[in-house]
């Protein structure tokens, strides 16, 4: 109570003014106090204790804010407030001024006493494929009332009883979740929705809390922030392909239209987790929906970069007319088999299954009736263009898996603490 006295007296003629709690001084050393549901004027020092003890909850949330969590105008801070429903706290008095991303929450915040209701259950938001949960901690002795924690898991395991996940309680054991998928293949892009499940973080601190998450997903919190702060810097495709070099210096040569493949093969919500604002260049935008991530991604990232170096290879290739001799429903099939690659579903085709073109008895049918030579057809006499291009237009084929490695258009925002 005293250190709420000492932070209005501190404010000086402005007050304190915090989630809805308004202290002010008044010249003659009498005191107002505002609250959502009640105001008093003329108040002595101990009239003001003796009012707020009427209004412990917003006497302990901004204990919470101000003592525990501190660092005003962090992404750390704008993080924990936007978890449990409050207001991201703008530093700007223009309203203006504030980001243009998502929120899902009401400007202004949910008031206190209706926010420490839900708290008492948990408040569940979504990041990616994780669910978060603020909640309200028991009143231990020596943290005070009004502390939280913090429950981190993955959302399929959202009805799945504490004690049938794998529980972890530190920030680094997370390291060990995001590096594979669920098949135990190294997972290159961490935002990809490949996130394990069968796991939770349970009663975290704040600071445990949020680097957890920055452990699963790098990097979202400090750029969502920006977002917010309308601040988000973003580097579009020409930007981010000129300044490429060496084996990756040829994707600026990629034609604009295989750009839109590109970002429809690589950057839609069943790909990756992010919100794609990246566009071709600043005022030309791509047509492919960006997606409904809550955190964005402002640049294409190393592994879009790494497969766009081969799709800038593969295009500089002359088309050429092919001759297929196929029945209707083995047309249709290769549709079907190239669908189900692109979305990932082959190994959900049951071996039994031989209505699906997909299965693998169908296809392997299929290659032995067409493809007995190892072709599936020949090329139309007189219509083959140009050579066969079998350097690939000059370009140099290192076309290995670890060629994104280290490139350069990996700058430093892998971290929170970028710019």
């Amino acid at each position: 109570m005293d250190n709420l006295l000492e932070a209005a007296t501190a404010h000086d003629s402005s007050g304190l003014l915090f989630d809805g709690l308004a202290i002010h001084q008044d010249d003659g050393g009498t005191y107002s106090l505002e609250t959502p549901d009640s105001s008093h004027e003329d108040l002595s020092r101990t009239d003001l204790e003796a009012a707020l003890y009427e209004v412990p909850a917003l006497v302990t949330n901004w204990h919470f804010w101000e003592h525990v969590v501190a660092g005003q105008g962090t992404p750390r801070r704008a993080f924990l407030r936007w978890c449990e429903g409050a207001s991201l706290e703008p530093e700007s008095d223009d309203e203006s001024d504030a980001g243009t991303g998502p929120d899902p929450d009401d400007d202004h915040g949910t008031p206190v006493a209706e926010r420490y209701r839900a708290l008492e259950t948990g408040v569940t938001r979504h990041w990616g494929e994780l669910e978060l949960t603020a909640r309200l901690a028991p009143d231990v002795e020596g943290h005070g009332q009004g502390r939280r924690v913090y429950d981190v898991r993955h959302v399929e395991d959202a009805d799945v009883p504490a004690h049938e996940l794998e529980g972890h309680d530190h920030p680094h054991e997370a390291r060990e979740i995001v590096t594979t998928d669920e098949k135990d293949r190294y997972r290159p892009l961490k935002t990809a929705p490949t996130l394990v499940t069968g796991w939770h973080f349970e009663g975290l601190s704040g600071d445990d809390f949020v680097e957890t998450v920055r452990t699963i997903y790098p990097a979202t919190i400090a750029n969502w922030y920006r977002e917010q702060r309308g601040e988000l810097d973003v580097d579009h495709w020409l930007e981010t392909a000129e300044r490429q070099t060496g084996i990756y210096d040829i994707v600026d040569e990629l034609p604009r239209e295989a750009v839109e493949w590109v970002a429809e093969a690589c950057c839609v919500d069943s790909q990756c987790v992010k919100r794609r604002e990246w566009q071709y260049e600043d005022g030309d935008e791509l047509a492919v929906d960006g997606g409904d991530g809550v955190f964005p991604c402002r640049e294409p990232c190393s592994l879009v970069t790494a497969a766009a170096r081969r799709w800038t290879v593969l295009e500089s290739e002359d088309e050429k007319r092919w001759h297929l001799e196929l029945t209707t429903s083995e047309m249709n099939q290769l549709v079907e088999i190239v669908d189900a690659v692109a979305e990932g579903r082959t190994d959900e085709i049951r071996e039994a299954d031989v209505y699906d073109g997909a299965n693998r008895y169908r296809a392997r049918y299929l290659r032995a009736k067409r493809m007995g030579d190892g072709s599936l057809g020949h090329e139309v006499e007189g219509d083959a263009g140009h050579d066969d291009h079998d350097s690939e237009s000059g370009h140099d084929d290192h076309d290995s898996e670890s060629d994104h490695d280290g490139h350069d258009s990996e700058r430093d925002h892998d971290s929170d603490d970028d710019h």
